[in-house]
């Protein structure tokens, strides 16, 4: 193996989580996903089950929306934050721009790193920069 080939870090796909209960809203992302790059990319329509998941997916960002059944997108970020999640964090919804901006808050607050909260629809080169960034 050559020196140049030892100094190459490996070039694995980012592991991306979505998070929506709504399954069209997660086969566009996922396909956005898929357009936008070399992704590996795991899906989940309830916040209970991706966090009983998290450990399996070992996602380096995780894309939610907020308003979810049963548990919704802050508690979610809060389990997730206490089960020792550190990736990243997209925040997507359709709610108003003082809750989403509030939910990026509270997801800095418990040590998350948050590559952006967006309005749905989140167009392509937006998610394409938030989940690069």
């Amino acid at each position: 193996m050559s020196q140049t080939e030892l100094a190459r870090p490996s070039a694995a796909p980012k592991r991306v989580l979505v998070l929506d209960d709504d399954r069209f809203v997660l086969e566009v992302l996922e396909e956005m996903l898929a357009a936008a790059g070399p992704y590996h990319v795991a899906t989940e329509e309830d916040a209970r089950i991706a966090l009983a998941r998290l450990g399996e997916h070992r996602p380096d960002v995780v894309i939610l929306d907020l308003m979810l059944p049963d548990m919704d997108g802050i508690e979610f970020l809060q389990a997730a934050a206490v089960q020792g999640f550190r990736g990243k964090v997209v925040v997507l919804t359709a709610l108003d721009d003082g809750l989403r901006d509030a939910a990026c808050d509270l997801a800095r607050a418990l040590g998350l790193e948050v590559s952006g909260g967006f309005s749905k629809p989140i167009g392509a080169a937006q998610l394409r920069h938030a989940v690069e960034c």
